[in-house]
């Protein structure tokens, strides 16, 4: 049998919230946007190249957003000493580069367990917490991360819209 993404039922944005809620209300969204604009499609189509010779692909997509979500939340927010995902040193795109020969049902459990992490990770922090960013040098706000990772989704969600419309022409909403 060929493993295909699974449905999803995103949850809906938040419409009346405090601001933490709202936050991550529209985060969560966002992340269940870019899943749900991979449902229904076999591991070989979400490999599936935009067009040439770019290397944007869904998994290469949901592999990025794994690394870029444990890089802010757990790497600077939280601090925690953990690695890259898919890229590290001599490999800074290895979330788009090495899809050919990925497990694209292994790369959907890693992306929905590091979701998890990050949210667990950040899960006692203020929005006015800070941490300064190690190449910067600049004091940034959790805030600050939450509304660029919304930022990050929304515009890769735009990315994963094309993608999609040019494996099987469905459309997103």
């Amino acid at each position: 049998m060929t493993w295909s993404a699974p449905q999803l039922e995103r949850r809906p944005e938040p419409v009346i919230a405090d601001e933490r809620a709202m936050v991550q209300g529209w985060l969560d969204w966002h992340r269940d946007t870019l899943l749900h604009k991979c449902a229904g499609l076999t591991a070989e189509q979400l490999k599936r190249a935009s067009t040439e010779p770019s290397n944007l692909t869904l998994l290469g997509l949901v592999r990025h957003m794994a690394d870029v979500e444990r890089s802010w939340f757990r790497r600077r927010v939280a601090g925690e000493d953990v690695d890259g995902i898919y890229i590290g040193p001599g490999n800074d795109d290895g979330d788009f580069d090495d899809v050919a020969g990925a497990d694209a049902e292994a790369d959907f459990a890693t992306f929905r367990a590091e979701v998890a992490a990050c949210d667990a990770a950040v899960a006692g922090r203020s929005l006015d917490d800070t941490f300064v960013h190690p190449r910067s040098q600049k004091e940034i706000s959790v805030r600050w991360v939450y509304l660029h990772m919304i930022e990050e989704y929304a515009r890769h969600n735009g990315h994963a819209d094309l993608i999609r419309e040019r494996i099987d022409g469905v459309t997103g909403d």
